[in-house]
């Protein structure tokens, strides 16, 4: 009698988990390298500046809405732009690490393909905030926005981008904050199966509105942040989960044992093998 094979691991939960040290110091070192890179592009004022202008005039030839419609439903309440400045000052990092670190835990595959992501994504971002600073919409006067961080508070940066030794306020161009919220919506959709999930497309969402409203991004730093973030995963492809089957032969084979199937597909009736005839004596009238 043949013994039914057990059901192999699919998908992410078989493959094994990275050494938690190793990440822990890789993606630390990323972080670390991320940070002192943006320093480099600090000091273009007037380039950060012009790039500004030339954002603004380009959003308002393509007709897209202007941020001020945004930050004025912001401004509605001291209440209400004060959460909105908190979520920009404190969702963005551990919103990130939380997913990186949930799917580290449940979904090993998926880690692995997140952080390669996040990682391409964040080197493309420094490469173009060196090459095009660009002052965020609160510093130009054109745009009559409002810093509500300054304002109201709470804030991550200083008062004067030249005194500001923590960030570079010039790396508007893409927008991290989106692109990073993207991302975490996508890495939980591909990597979860309930009928729910897309709701987690609502984090992104919320993002935008909040980097939009609070002045700190124009509507152009999301687009290029997902454009780059399409092409990165277009490149960089999640882990491949089997296609689940509506019952074929070989799904049968995986869940309870080797069942034989017809060439139409349909398992075959189960019949017991003949006994072995050979050097058995001949019986009488076996022949009808």
């Amino acid at each position: 009698m043949e013994r039914p094979t057990e059901p192999a691991p699919k998908g992410s939960a078989a493959i094994p988990r990275p050494p938690l040290v190793r990440e822990v110091l890789l993606v630390a070192g990323l972080f670390l390298v991320y940070k002192l890179g943006r320093q480099l592009a600090t000091g273009h004022t007037a380039e950060a500046f012009g790039n500004a202008h030339r954002v603004w005039d380009l959003e308002r030839f393509l007709h897209l809405p202007g941020e001020g419609s945004v930050q004025s439903v912001t401004l509605h309440g001291d209440t209400l732009v004060h959460v909105v400045n908190t979520y920009y000052a404190t969702v963005h990092f551990p919103a990130t690490a939380a997913f990186l670190i949930w799917l580290y835990l449940r979904r090993p595959g998926h880690y692995v393909w997140a952080r390669r992501v996040l990682a391409a994504v964040t080197a493309a971002a420094l490469v173009v905030h060196l090459t095009f600073p660009l002052a965020p919409p609160r510093m130009l006067a054109a745009t009559g926005l409002v810093d509500t961080g300054q304002v109201y508070g709470p804030t991550v940066y200083g008062a004067s981008p030249k005194t500001d030794s923590l960030s570079n306020q010039f790396a508007a161009m893409p927008s991290l904050h989106f692109g990073w919220a993207l991302m975490v919506a996508i890495g939980l959709i591909v990597a979860t199966r309930s009928r729910w999930r897309l709701l987690w497309l609502l984090h992104p969402l919320l993002t935008l509105l909040v980097i939009v409203g609070t002045a700190n991004h124009y509507w152009l730093d999301s687009i290029v942040a997902a454009a780059v973030l399409g092409v990165v995963l277009a490149v960089v492809r999640p882990p491949h989960l089997p296609a689940a089957t509506g019952g074929s032969g070989q799904e049968r084979e995986d869940v309870g044992g080797s069942v034989p199937a017809t060439p139409g597909g349909r398992a075959a009736p189960d019949v017991p093998e003949a006994p072995d005839l050979v050097g058995a004596p001949r019986l009488v009238g076996a022949r009808r």
